[in-house]
């Protein structure tokens, strides 16, 4: 897997330059430049307020003794689309923006809860104590 991830990111970065270069050529440079850095503040307001909102939902349901499994996969999902406005290029921006709409948030949730209970059931994946026992 670690193989394939650098030629891949490569790619990606060199598709996300080629988007780049192509969008300011046709709407213009500063124009261009200015919707990178909007996106990019908006992703860092995303994992501020969003991000905020679930860690608030997770505590209220630990406190009522129920695991927040479905509001820690919908904090992950906002995490990594903030991520993805935060790094320059369009498809990365649309993709994080389909991460953070509550409209597509939750196949991204159930496609990694389906992620993760295959990696428990095959046993690559496994949760730990800390070192101190807890």
């Amino acid at each position: 897997m670690q193989r394939k991830l650098f030629p891949m990111l490569i790619i990606v970065m060199l598709i996300e330059i080629w988007g780049i270069y192509m969008v300011g050529k046709w709407i213009g440079g500063l124009l261009t430049f200015g919707i990178l850095i909007a996106t990019g503040v908006l992703g860092t307001w995303f994992i501020k307020t969003e991000g905020r909102r679930v860690w608030q939902q997770a505590q209220q349901q630990m406190q009522a003794g129920q695991v927040p499994g479905h509001t820690l996969l919908e904090g992950l999902c906002v995490l990594i689309g903030g991520i993805l406005l935060i790094v320059p290029g369009f498809i990365s921006d649309i993709l994080g923006i389909t991460l953070l709409l509550p409209i597509t948030r939750p196949l991204y949730r159930i496609y990694m809860y389906r992620w993760l209970e295959r990696k428990v059931r095959s046993g690559k994946f496994t949760i730990r104590r800390g070192p101190n026992g807890h």
